[in-house]
């Protein structure tokens, strides 16, 4: 039965690579237009039943997880580890949906990221880069994108004070960022937040950290909108 679950999740993470390059293809191609659709939104909604948000939403995941695998190639030699080939891209990353749009409008600082990281330790020789530690390369790249704000362009005239005001701003919110993506180990984004209380009132006594705390930073970093933390935190 464990052989059946395993060669199950791996039929699963075949499946999404392979979607995730029939997506970045169809979309290149502009499949829609010979087949007399206006866009790919309404392309998606007639042929495959899903709304045209849920269509760009795909497209995002499937971008993203293009830039990841770009990355992870220029990084790494896949000849070394378990899936290769075409299937390469199907390692598992342990990325949710979520994960994977938050990041979608800094692809590049993603993959510079992965890729640094990966060449370097590959150039160290200190660690194999089998597929697990490639993996953990990634969802930390990822979870370093999705808390670190994009960097501001230097302003001249800017007030050194209000500039370093600024970046202890950003410092917060990363570290509350932070917070908020343990809270959710503890009580997954699919709890509300009346059953989030009963999971996490004990963590919060037993850290010394206020509930509705607790709850808001949980709720940041589901959103990823600042004004969750309002009224509790900030």
């Amino acid at each position: 039965m464990t052989d059946g679950l395993r060669e199950a999740m791996d039929d699963v993470r075949r499946s999404v690579a392979v979607l995730a390059t029939r997506v970045r293809a169809a979309h290149a191609a502009r499949v829609w237009t010979p087949l007399g659709f206006t866009s790919w939104g309404a392309y998606c909604e007639a042929e495959f039943g899903i709304s045209r948000a849920q269509a760009y939403r795909l497209l995002n995941v499937a971008r993203t997880l293009g830039a990841i695998h770009g990355a992870v190639v220029a990084g790494t030699d896949l000849s070394h580890m378990r899936d290769t080939g075409p299937a390469a891209a199907a390692l598992d990353y342990g990325l949710s949906q979520r994960a994977l749009i938050a990041v979608s409008s800094r692809t590049g600082d993603v993959a510079e990221l992965i890729t640094r990281r990966l060449t370097t330790l590959a150039h160290s020789g200190l660690q194999a880069l089998d597929e697990p530690t490639v993996r953990a390369v990634v969802r930390q790249a990822v979870r370093d994108v999705r808390t670190v704000p994009p960097p501001r362009r230097a302003d001249p005239q800017a007030d050194p004070t209000l500039a370093e005001l600024r970046r202890l701003g950003d410092d917060l919110f990363a570290n509350l960022y932070r917070v908020g993506e343990l809270m959710l180990e503890v009580a997954p984004a699919y709890l509300s937040d009346t059953d989030a209380v009963n999971v996490l009132a004990p963590l919060c006594e037993a850290i010394g950290e206020d509930l509705e705390h607790g709850l808001a930073a949980r709720r940041y970093a589901m959103s990823g909108d600042r004004r969750a933390l309002h009224g509790t935190i900030l």
